[in-house]
């Protein structure tokens, strides 16, 4: 089995990462791209000879999957992949999602410094030039974590350790991609995140909220036909 490698910090020496590290990585990319579908079982010892490693590194995956939601684990039936979410609870997440999020753009605008807009502006970046996955699966599966980062970023700057947490503990973005595999999902995320930065960059506080107040409405409305 190939593993992952990483530069140090200096770009200089590369050294092998972790194998449970590369393990999640292709279980997450399964479960994100459903090709591990919503509450399939996921069989450790199936996984592992599959995946040509012992059970340990599986069993560590599969129990940082769960800490992210994506998966679960029942007593004497072992992990399966989480359901996906109903059609209420998507609507509930981003009605919460339209109180919260909002808001935290406005606040960020207001308290951006050259530095923190430097920060959003490149884990925006990242989601469009960041390193090229391999394929398909992989490159939708980056896109949501990308994604998810790009939003904790404007959190962070809006300073609300409450708001960021009521949002992260929901891990919205990877639910939310799960529900829908394709490719109108991402690029028009990408145009609706620029014209937020625009608002940012521009110091347009009230812009920044109704920038993000349309993206999470056109986000919805995207993946709403998932339960058509």
């Amino acid at each position: 089995m190939a593993i992952a490698k990483d530069r140090d910090q200096k770009g200089g020496f590369v050294r092998p990462s972790s194998i449970a590290a590369s393990i999640h990585e292709q279980i997450y990319q399964r479960i994100m791209s459903l090709e591990i579908p919503p509450g399939a079982r996921i069989p450790i010892d199936g996984l592992a000879r599959e995946l040509n490693v012992s059970q340990t590194p599986v069993r560590e995956a599969l129990t940082r999957l769960e800490r992210e939601g994506l998966v679960r684990k029942a007593h004497l039936i072992g992990y399966s992949a989480s359901p996906q979410l109903t059609h209420k609870e998507f609507d509930d997440l981003y009605r919460f999602r339209l109180m919260l999020e909002p808001e935290s753009a406005r606040q960020a605008c207001l308290k951006l410094t050259p530095d923190t807009l430097a920060r959003i502006e490149s884990a925006a970046a990242d989601m469009e030039k960041g390193e090229q996955p391999v394929d398909r699966n992989s490159r939708y599966s980056r896109f949501a974590r990308a994604d998810a980062h790009f939003h904790d970023e404007i959190l962070k700057v809006a300073d609300n350790k409450f708001v960021r947490q009521a949002l992260n503990d929901q891990h919205i973005h990877l639910h939310i991609f799960r529900l829908m595999f394709h490719s109108r999902v991402t690029q028009e995320a990408l145009e609706e995140h620029e014209r937020l930065l625009a608002a940012f960059r521009a110091g347009d506080a009230d812009g920044a909220f109704q920038a993000m107040h349309d993206h999470i409405e056109r986000s919805r409305d995207r993946l709403a036909a998932a339960f058509e």
